[in-house]
C-alpha cells in the first residue's frame, strides 16, 4: 500500500488528492511544520532532503511532485486521468506537468521569500531589508507572475482544463501554483478563466475528501 508522507500545508496535498480521485487505498503519516515553517527532521529519516511530498510503495521511496504523480499514473492510474498517447492532449499534459513547478513555482517562492524578509529582518536592519526586498519585488517578481498569470488565464480560456476539455492529473500538478497566486499574488477576479477553474477543481468530491483526509491547508481554500 501506498504511504504518504503529509506535511501540513504543503504540496503533499495533491497527492492524497490524485489518490482520491483513483479511488487507491493509501495510508497517511503525517508531519507538523516547524515555527519556521520547515518540515521536521524526522522527514529525513524518509528522504535525504527532509521535503515532502514523499511516497514510500512497494519497497520503494519516490519524492518529488511530478515524479509522483507520473509514477502513481504509470503504476495504477490504468489509463485514467491521462489523454491518449500520441495526442495534442497528451503534449499539454506533459507541458503543464512539468511547468508546474519548473516555471510557476519559483517566482511564487521568490514572492514569499521577499515578502517575507523584512518582517524576519534584525530590527535596526529592516529599514534596509525592506527597501531591497520591494526593489525586488517590484521590479522582478511581481511582473514575472502578472506573465504567468495571464498565461494560465488565456489557455484556460481555450478549454476548460489545463490539458484540453478533460479533467487530467496536470490540473492536480498546477492547483498548488494557482492556489499560491489566488493567496498571496494577485491571482483575483480579473483573472476570470483561472478563478472559474479554481472553483471547477474546488467542487469535486475527491478534492473535498483529500482537504478531510489531509487537515488544514491555508493555500487552498475550498
Amino acid at each position: 500500500m501506498i504511504t504518504v508522507h503529509h506535511l501540513n500545508n504543503s504540496r503533499s496535498q495533491r497527492v492524497l488528492w490524485l489518490l482520491e480521485e483513483l479511488g487507491l487505498p493509501y495510508e497517511i503519516r503525517r508531519y507538523q511544520r516547524q515555527p519556521d515553517m520547515m518540515a521536521p527532521k524526522e522527514l529525513r529519516a524518509v528522504h535525504p532532503l527532509g521535503k515532502s511530498p514523499v511516497i514510500t510503495d512497494n519497497g520503494a521511496t519516490i519524492a518529488e511532485s511530478g515524479a509522483i504523480v507520473e509514477y502513481i499514473i504509470d503504476t495504477y492510474g490504468d489509463g485514467r486521468l491521462i489523454p491518449p498517447p500520441k495526442t495534442p492532449e497528451r503534449l499539454r499534459y506533459t507541458y503543464w506537468l512539468h511547468y508546474a513547478e519548473g516555471s510557476a513555482m519559483p517566482p511564487l517562492l521568490l514572492k514569499l521569500l521577499f515578502t517575507m524578509m523584512p518582517q524576519r529582518a534584525p530590527a535596526l536592519l529592516r529599514p534596509l531589508v525592506k527597501l531591497v526586498a520591494g526593489g525586488a519585488l517590484t521590479g522582478f517578481v511581481d511582473p514575472q507572475l502578472k506573465q504567468h498569470m495571464a498565461f494560465w488565464d488565456s489557455e484556460l480560456a481555450k478549454s476548460d482544463y489545463f490539458a484540453g476539455a478533460d479533467f487530467t492529473a496536470a490540473d492536480i500538478q498546477m492547483s498548488f501554483p494557482l492556489e499560491a497566486a489566488s493567496s498571496r499574488a494577485g491571482l483575483d477576479q480579473s483573472y476570470p478563466n483561472a478563478q472559474a477553474w479554481l472553483a471547477r477543481i474546488h467542487a469535486r468530491p475527491a478534492y473535498k475528501r483529500a482537504l478531510e483526509k489531509g487537515g488544514p491547508y491555508e493555500i487552498g481554500k475550498a
